[in-house]
């Protein structure tokens, strides 16, 4: 793909774009496509994928559930539709995430059994454009009727599906389809004047990025109808008609005078990330007003320490502020993948760095928890404690966190860096390599460093030609403090700087927005080193988070720990974390597929069998990554350890 500044060309996941005239938007991330990831973290984590997850989900997506065969039968116009109403969005996740992999790790087999897939797609297109296999195969009479049957959430994974496919592959059949029901959903709703509230968003981001990529306004004006359509008592559905809950997809108020988190959590990401989409080109400050009061909202009273959302199972989505209970948190990984998207918009938009250091929490965290360490075990949702009868699946009926965090991982050079007219930006740390272009000149730069195990970070940057501009490097926010706000804080506060150096000698930076800001005439060779400080933390919530009163929380680096009991030997939730205690670190090889572990000394708390005898007893205990947990059996795991026997419990 040809990158040209001088059309002003930007990037955004699987998709390429033209700068808005006066746009508000900040930074421009470069696409996945044009990033070589080279980490030792990371790519092997993309191997996994593109081999143990793809396959799982082709399994279930073609041999073990309806969803081809749904296709299949649309296509005849008859049968049985199998399954639930939205799983066509999870054939198109699929087709994405396998779009993204195959850029990295191409594969001609599963390449053709792709097309194979894409040909019984479009096969069950209606001449008029619509495509949803669950109304064809019931009553197509009753189509666009209900609000809360996905039929436009699966428009819009159909949507990028087809734009991730073309831009892997070159082949635009999918893409082809995907644009003849936008075109559909456009000329019955928007040109009709006709409202229609979407039940699950995603149709929004979708459109920003088909508008984008086909630089058709429509689509523009046709994600923005969607916003506009949400706060003004539409809706009409199962939400609406029997729940008599709009809160719940976040059509209580209008977006633009919505201040507080409502409702389920993957929704709202989907909503917030397309309307930041939509006021990058629009310049509508009404959204960009709404969404910086909302996202303090979840950032400061809503967000649990490992960046996942949604306490609650019973909505998927928000309680009440401060209520953030751990053995029965929700924090479904596809809201963990949700804060991810959002947050690189808000980063976009603002060029502050304190939204990526959340995108960062949540993507090592709270997202990648969600998946096994052999690729193909999954969790819907990311408890912070158990009694050790939680434990991954290998599949769901309702299956959108697989694919989810398959397209995640395989497409996580989109986070990277990032361009602005005059300035590269760094915004994640991970071996890669990429051609950047600013203005008339090319930059090759390429990034060495074994975070999140170590802090040490060298980039490598070789203009053609000698050229003055500015290189951001974000300052990690974990250095003086676990999250933005006051819903956690350090328990030894600590405000570390990094030491940066170039070509050998230590310089002083400007700090902007959180980012380390290096001015100077780069030429070719130049090598930037920053030294990231990184110590075990130990972090402290709230008090107006009642279930972590007494509890600490351990940290290294962007890493979450927690203590795991390893077949019922250690009860994790009876081990106590005094505030006197000493660790140490060490990177273990051969566990867990390589990690950073915590080892300390601390008592243990260990009740009799007829439960009227407590004693404890000082063991050496080993604390893990926390998304690494439940990859050795169904085991006890606990993030918040009590600092006192009194509050000896998983329970909270």
């Amino acid at each position: 793909m040809k990158k040209s500044w001088i059309a002003a060309i930007m990037f955004l996941p699987g998709v390429t774009t033209v700068y808005a005239q006066n746009s508000l938007q900040k930074v421009y991330p470069v696409n996945f496509s044009e990033v070589s990831i080279t980490d030792p973290f990371w790519k092997p984590k993309m191997t996994t994928v593109a081999t143990a997850t793809l396959d799982a989900c082709v399994s279930y997506t073609q041999d073990k559930t309806g969803r081809i065969r749904n296709f299949e039968k649309a296509a005849q116009r008859s049968g049985k539709h199998e399954g639930i109403y939205y799983d066509d969005s999870d054939v198109y996740k699929a087709i994405e995430a396998i779009a993204y992999s195959l850029k990295n790790h191409p594969d001609a087999t599963l390449e053709k059994n792709t097309d194979g897939w894409i040909d019984k797609i479009a096969a069950a297109q209606l001449p008029d454009g619509y495509l949803n296999t669950y109304y064809v195969l019931t009553d197509i009479n009753n189509r666009w009727s209900d609000m809360e049957k996905h039929e436009d959430y699966c428009a819009g994974h159909l949507i990028e599906a087809g734009i991730a496919y073309y831009n892997t592959t070159g082949k635009d059949k999918l893409l082809n389809t995907a644009i003849r029901f936008a075109d559909h959903i456009d000329s019955v709703f928007r040109q009709q004047h006709k409202p229609w509230v979407s039940g699950h968003q995603e149709i929004e981001l979708a459109l920003m990025k088909l508008y984008h990529h086909t630089k058709n306004k429509k689509y523009l004006e046709l994600s923005d109808w969607f916003l506009a359509q949400r706060g003004h008592g539409y809706g009409k559905g199962v939400i609406w008609d029997q729940w008599k809950d709009p809160d719940y997809c976040q059509d209580g108020l209008p977006v633009k005078d919505q201040r507080k988190i409502t409702g389920h959590a993957v929704r709202a990401m989907y909503l917030y990330t397309g309307a930041a989409d939509v006021a990058a080109v629009t310049n509508d400050t009404g959204y960009i007003t709404a969404m910086d009061a909302i996202w303090q909202d979840v950032v400061f009273r809503h967000m649990y320490i490992t960046g996942g959302i949604g306490a609650q199972g019973k909505n998927e989505g928000f309680g009440q502020p401060y209520d953030l209970p751990n053995a029965s948190a929700y924090c479904e990984t596809c809201a963990s993948v949700g804060m991810v998207f959002w947050n690189q918009r808000m980063n976009m938009l603002s060029g502050d760095a304190k939204y990526v250091d959340v995108l960062e929490r949540s993507l090592y965290n709270g997202a990648l928890d969600g998946l096994s360490l052999s690729g193909d075990r999954f969790f819907y949702g990311n408890p912070l404690a158990s009694q050790g009868g939680y434990n991954r699946r290998e599949w769901f009926g309702t299956a959108c966190c697989p694919s989810n965090i398959a397209r995640l991982v395989s497409a996580v050079g989109n986070y990277i860096y990032g361009t602005s007219a005059d300035a590269i930006w760094v915004n994640l740390f991970a071996g890669s390599n990429t051609v950047l272009q600013l203005g008339k000149n090319k930059i090759t730069v390429a990034m060495e460093t074994a975070y999140p195990w170590k802090g040490d970070v060298k980039l490598m940057l070789s203009p053609a030609k000698k050229q003055a501009f500015e290189l951001r490097v974000r300052i990690p926010g974990w250095l003086s403090e676990p999250a933005p706000g006051d819903l956690y804080r350090y328990a030894e506060q600590q405000n570390s700087q990094p030491v940066i150096k170039v070509n050998g000698e230590p310089v002083q930076f400007d700090v902007d927005k959180g980012y380390a800001v290096l001015r100077r005439s780069w030429k070719k060779g130049d090598v930037v080193t920053m030294e990231l400080p990184m110590k075990v933390r130990r972090i402290l919530s709230n008090p107006k988070v009642k279930q972590n009163e007494n509890r600490v929380a351990v940290q290294y680096g962007p890493i979450v720990y927690c203590v795991e009991g390893e077949k019922d030997v250690l009860k994790a939730g009876a081990v106590i974390l005094p505030g006197s205690t000493s660790f140490e670190l060490s990177f273990e090889p051969s566990l867990l597929g390589g990690v950073n572990v915590i080892r300390f000394d601390a008592p243990v708390v260990t009740v009799s069998a007829d439960g009227l005898s407590v004693s404890t007893l000082t063991k050496k205990i080993t604390a893990i990554p926390y998304f690494t947990w439940n990859n050795r059996g169904p085991n006890d795991m606990q993030v918040w350890l009590p600092t006192s026997i009194q509050r000896v419990s998983v329970n909270d």
